[in-house]
């Protein structure tokens, strides 16, 4: 039963997440025209539909056929939109990240220092996960077996982008690689993630798991480690 309940808030997580998640993707000041909207409505029910069925059937469980039905388009369009069923993983990783941006926005997140900024990065992918945490478990489990997961790069960017902007600024030394700190940080934040949904009950706090990984790494970028 406990399950059954987890799975039920994990698929309504799951619409809304997707829902918000849209939005930041594409931007909330684009105004596309008609044949552009419809193309993002589309997607966006593929992308739902995917999520739903990867939660309640598993990724490998899961064919294109039943994405397509579940999201009532013809088969031949959801390859017309995702090539494959390992598109949905990167468009899932995708509009996640677009999601954090987002709430970094709305937390102002622009007038704080990067080491700061990479405390509520990692806390705000926390709360994302700590919110879908079934979907979270299935999805990053498949994309560790089946996706890019430690080679795609995007997250560790991200972060690389918040380190430079501290090196500008004169929060981080000047002697450091941003891309190669950015991807021990990725690395470190998929390793946690992946061992966090791996068990049930969730075995440490999430949130704070990431807090203290941050704390290894930081004094080394910052001036802290050479006082």
């Amino acid at each position: 039963m406990r399950r059954q309940a987890v799975k039920r808030n994990d698929e309504r997580a799951v619409l809304a997440l997707m829902t918000s998640t849209g939005e930041a993707v594409y931007g909330a000041e684009e105004q596309p025209g008609r044949r552009q909207r419809k193309r993002r409505e589309v997607r966006d029910r593929l992308s739902a539909a995917a999520l739903e069925l990867f939660v309640e059937h598993g990724y490998e469980a899961t064919t294109m056929d039943q994405i397509g039905e579940r999201a009532d388009v013809a088969r031949a369009t959801v390859f017309n939109y995702f090539p494959q069923k390992v598109a949905f993983l990167e468009e899932w990783g995708v509009r996640r990240r677009a999601r954090v941006t987002q709430m970094l926005a709305d937390q102002d997140a622009g007038y704080r220092t990067a080491p700061e900024r990479l405390r509520l990065y990692l806390r705000a992918l926390a709360d994302l996960n700590e919110a879908s945490r079934g979907e979270t478990a299935v999805l990053m489990d498949a994309a560790a077996h089946f996706g890019r997961l430690f080679q795609d790069p995007s997250l560790g960017s991200e972060l690389a982008r918040i380190i430079r902007a501290g090196q500008e600024a004169g929060e981080v030394l000047p002697d450091h690689d941003p891309g190669q700190a950015g991807s021990l940080l990725a690395a470190g934040y998929f390793t946690t993630v992946l061992h966090w949904a791996a068990a049930d009950p969730a075995p440490f706090d999430l949130a704070a798991r990431l807090d203290a990984m941050l704390d290894l790494v930081l004094p080394a970028l910052t001036d802290s480690a050479r006082r």
